[in-house]
């Protein structure tokens, strides 16, 4: 085991590079309408640039967990942050919309493969005591960076040009390279397990259509009621049953899912992906109720929300360290009696209701996500065993794009039937007053059903205990 001093050193690199490569997760949102308006694309078009994004990331995930056994940790960082950089390169000197297209999937190839390379190192280098302190450090980054995304990208955009979102990347992505290079240590050993083919494009249809089917269910107009996402989700919910079947017969699989049969395991991931699809859907329509019938503008609503988003990035160390010292259940409890008030709040919302109430309960909303999120995610990885390291990041992190891209579709989709429904019950004329009772109608449909996930998270955090791995043996001078 590295010293102190070296470990340091190592979560220094990896908050560095995973810095800028979440970053440029959320960068590139408030850039879309630029983007149309100077490839000349429409909406759907453009959307590629965050939905394919999410696709590459999803896909990769689960052979994250083969790739960690097959490289060092110095090969996997310092070539997964250098395809980074090609992305970057491509994007930043793209001269048509392919070519942007083609340098942000190469981005996503990156950032794919880097958080779960840093989450199985981080958990090999750290012991149980100390590990709740140094996700929720590392948590610092994950949630800071998407949150200062949009907020920089409007800046950046603004003064130097869409362009300028890859170029200001570049030297910090070079720099996170050669301080790999010349500090970063391997953590763990090289094992080589087979690799299996048609785990692989099972797992890469399965997962890949989900995200893209839920995704497109999101932003399309028809939604679930589209033959064709349904047929993509069907064949994908079938690829995926046929992946873990597969996966329970082999003697080295591709992800081995039995890592559910660990209780604290299988109970915090379920809460971790709960939690995703409320804060994901939460990103999406309290804008969308800002920008509607509250009548602010785009980047307005970004800034009435940015407390509640800086916050909770800066309040993962804080709940990491709490995490360590009073365990899951103090946390994860009365959070997720928060998140059920404010999920009440929403559900009840109308525009008579004071802007400042919105911006304190997306505070609090964001303060219990801080409160549930990483102890949940660190809890159930504290039980397993190391070999299962590798296995247990990567279904956490396939995971969390597929409950983002759920909460995304499932609420707009309930938010959409809500609004039709109250429209479809007017007898007089559609004015804009109507319409904003007919959106008010459709947020209170879409948060009684996040209601019902807040209360299951509640009652799954009852069973919550401090979980301990069966191999673990306690470590001195942490």
């Amino acid at each position: 085991m590295e010293t102190t001093l070296n470990r340091k050193i190592i979560l220094i690199t990896f908050m560095i590079g995973a810095f800028f490569a979440v970053l440029n997760e959320t960068l590139l949102n408030i850039a879309l309408t630029e983007l149309m308006e100077v490839f000349g694309l429409d909406a759907p078009t453009v959307q590629w640039m965050a939905t394919g994004f999410m696709l590459v990331m999803g896909v990769l995930m689960p052979i994250s967990a083969l790739l960690i056994q097959w490289f060092t940790t110095r090969q996997m960082f310092i070539g997964v942050m250098s395809i980074f950089l090609t992305g970057t390169i491509i994007a930043a000197s793209a001269f048509n919309f392919p070519m942007l297209l083609t340098g942000r999937m190469v981005q996503a190839v990156g950032t794919g493969l880097l958080i779960p390379v840093i989450m199985n190192a981080l958990l090999l280098l750290y012991p149980p005591e100390v590990r709740g302190k140094i996700m929720g450090t590392f948590g610092l980054v994950i949630m800071f960076a998407p949150a200062i995304g949009p907020t920089l990208s409007g800046v950046i955009v603004d003064f130097l040009g869409w362009r300028w979102l890859f170029i200001t990347v570049i030297p910090f992505a070079v720099f996170s390279i050669l301080f790999a290079v010349k500090y970063l240590q391997n953590v763990g050993e090289v094992t080589r397990p087979k690799a299996d083919y048609f785990s692989i494009l099972l797992s890469s249809i399965g997962i890949g259509g989900i995200v893209y089917g839920f995704s497109s269910a999101g932003e399309s107009g028809e939604g679930f009621a589209s033959i064709q996402i349904l047929t993509v989700i069907g064949v994908s919910l079938v690829s995926l049953i046929l992946f873990v079947l597969r996966q329970l017969k082999l003697e080295e699989p591709l992800l081995d899912v039995r890592v559910f049969t660990y209780k604290s395991y299988a109970r915090g991931i379920t809460i971790f992906v709960i939690v995703i699809m409320a804060m994901f859907a939460s990103e999406i329509v309290m804008p969308m109720y800002l920008q509607g019938p509250l009548g602010f503008s785009a980047k307005m609503a970004g800034l009435l929300l940015l407390p509640g988003a800086l916050l909770n990035g800066l309040m993962s160390p804080v709940m990491g360290t709490l995490f360590d010292k009073f365990g899951p259940r103090k946390l994860i409890i009365p959070g997720s009696m928060v998140l059920v008030g404010v999920m009440i709040f929403f559900s009840n919302i109308n525009p008579s209701i004071p802007v400042w109430s919105f911006i304190v309960a997306y505070i609090l909303l964001m303060l219990a996500v801080s409160a549930i999120l990483m102890p949940a995610q660190t809890n159930a990885l504290n039980e397993l065993p190391k070999h299962l390291y590798p296995h247990g990041t990567a279904i956490a992190n396939t995971l969390q794009p597929i409950g983002g891209a759920l909460g995304v579709s499932i609420f707009v989709s309930i938010m959409s039937q809500g609004q039709k429904g109250y429209l479809g019950g007017q007898t007089g004329a559609i004015t804009g007053e109507v319409r904003n009772q007919a959106m008010t109608a459709g947020v209170h449909h879409a948060y009684w059903f996040a209601l019902a996930l807040c209360i299951v998270i509640f009652v799954i955090s009852l069973f919550i205990k401090k979980a301990i791995a069966p191999d673990y043996e306690p470590e001195e001078n942490v």
